[in-house]
Order: C-alpha cells, then structure tokens, then sequence
C-alpha cells in the first residue's frame, strides 16, 4: 500500500508538470502525431477552407482528410481542438475531451455538424497521416538542443515532427535557432517550422509551455536545422540575439527559409 501510494504520488507530481487540469491532460498536439490525426487551418486565419482546398491541404502534405472514426480515436486519447473543420465525405466536426462554456454546447464526443451539401462553405481540417515519420518529442529539461531528422544531412520529403516543451510554472522559455535551412517559400506554404506558445484552450501555461512543429511537403529538402532552449527563471533576464525567440502569449510564428544564429 506505501509502494502504491508512493507510485501514485509520482504520478500526479509528473500529471502536473504535463498540463493536468481540470480532469484531462492538455497536451493535444503531442498526440496528434500519435493518432496520426491533425488540425490544420488556413494561412489566413481561422475557417476559410472549402471542402476542395481542405482536401487539397492534406494531400499536398502526404495524408488526406481524416474520417470521423479516426478523428473519434484521436479524442479518445485527448485529442482536444474548439473549432470545427472538414472531414472525408464532406463530413464537419471537432472533437471535445472537456466541455468548456464556449466550446462543445456541454457535450463531450465529436461535435458533428453532419454532411454539407455546400461543399464552398469555409471551414479548417482535420487531417490523417498514417505514414508520418516518427521524430519530436516531449521535453521537460531546463535546457536541451534538439534537431531536424538526420541532421546535418537533408532531411526527408513528407516529414511532420512535433516538439512540446514543458517548464515548471513561473519559468519561460527561451529559444534559440543554432542553424535553420529549410525550402524557401515566402509564404511557408511548403516546409516550415510553426512555434506555438499555447494550444487551443489552454490556460495558466503563461511563458513556460511551447510547441513547435516541423512540416516538409513532397518535393525538395534542405539541411535542416538545430535549435536549443533554456529555461529563464523569474526576474532573470536573457539576451536577445539576431535569430532567438522568446514566448508570448497567443503568438503563433511561422519560419522558412535559411539564416544561421551569430
């Protein structure tokens, strides 16, 4: 019994440091890549989708439009996105672990809007890719350099990689780019890097939770990149180089492109 109560009380001390709040785990983009099962939206902005640019944004990067049952299998295992977005079929939905007062009308499951008979209506996507190359991970260190798959050779076509970065309460994150070499596009519309201080409805991770993303399309590769993070305690300062980042909240970056840190 001391043994059990002992494993437990490390459990909740290792839930707390991951985001456990209010009955679930917010840590819905680590997940994604486990179900295979992503949220994509528009370069600009939320809900400006047809079902025909839906599809076609899954498809240019390697998966397709998840059905409903995919989607449902990825909530089961916390998948966790407020906004509604395409499925295969011309189906409309999102799912919800939690309720929340905005979000899911009360109700937990997928929020399913049915099948559209205006395929021109604008939404975001819920996209699937069973063939997705397992790289990311989640890290908890105070400081930690990471890298793109293979690195420093090229990395490979159809690549999506996902970092979360978990800090004690108090601390933020600091983020450094040692090298960055990826297929220039100005409109990052084919590999880019997304940084993400926060995700969806999470709250109270101000500073010390971040997400980044690694995405490459189908065609051409670059050499990829590394990048390093340190934790910054509260009332210390960092410096600010050329080529770091720093969170803050609600801010959403997207980079492509080549520069080296100096």
């Amino acid at each position: 019994m001391i043994v059990l109560s002992f494993a437990l009380l490390l459990l909740w001390e290792r839930a707390q440091g991951w985001g456990f709040k209010d009955g679930i785990f917010h840590n819905s983009i680590w997940l994604e890549q486990a179900a295979g099962v992503y949220h994509r939206e528009a370069r600009s902005g939320r809900y400006r989708l047809t079902y025909a640019e839906a599809k076609a944004v899954c498809e240019f990067e390697g998966g397709r439009l998840a059905t409903y049952k995919q989607l449902e299998a990825a909530r089961k295992i916390g998948f966790h996105v407020c906004a509604a977005g395409w499925m295969a079929k011309g189906r409309v939905g999102y799912p919800i672990v939690k309720p929340g007062p905005n979000c899911g009308f009360g109700k937990t499951g997928i929020i399913d809007y049915g099948v559209r008979l205006n395929r021109s209506e604008r939404w975001d996507a819920y996209c699937y890719n069973p063939h997705a190359k397992e790289c990311g991970g989640v890290f908890t260190d105070p400081k930690r350099v990471f890298k793109s798959p293979g690195f420093p050779n090229e990395y490979e076509d159809n690549q999506i990689c996902y970092w979360h970065i978990r800090l004690k309460y108090g601390q933020r994150i600091h983020l450094s780019f040692l090298d960055f070499d990826l297929e220039d596009d100005p409109g990052c519309l084919a590999d880019y890097v997304e940084v993400y201080d926060s995700y969806d409805d999470v709250h109270g991770f101000v500073g010390n939770v971040m997400t980044l993303k690694f995405l490459s399309d189908a065609s051409v590769t670059a050499g990829g990149f590394q990048i390093k993070y340190v934790a910054v305690d509260p009332g210390s300062r960092s410096s600010q180089g050329k080529n770091t980042s720093t969170t803050s909240t609600g801010s959403k970056n997207f980079l492509a492109g080549r520069f080296s840190h100096l």
